[in-house]
């Protein structure tokens, strides 16, 4: 059928949905949560900074 004639075969099937699931439940759980980067208002400064530096 899917050649599931051998123990290691069904693990590799099992570790491969389970992997699966592990990542999808990671990725909803951290859907919308900020991350630690750099803010705008850090850019335009930067931006402001390299500009004054070049003149």
């Amino acid at each position: 059928m899917l050649g599931l004639h051998d123990f290691w075969i069904i693990l590799a099937y099992l570790l491969c949905i389970g992997s699966t699931l592990l990542c999808v439940v990671y990725g909803l759980v951290n859907w919308n949560r900020g991350g630690e980067g750099v803010q705008p208002e850090k850019i335009l400064r930067w931006e402001k900074e390299e500009e004054e530096l070049t003149e």
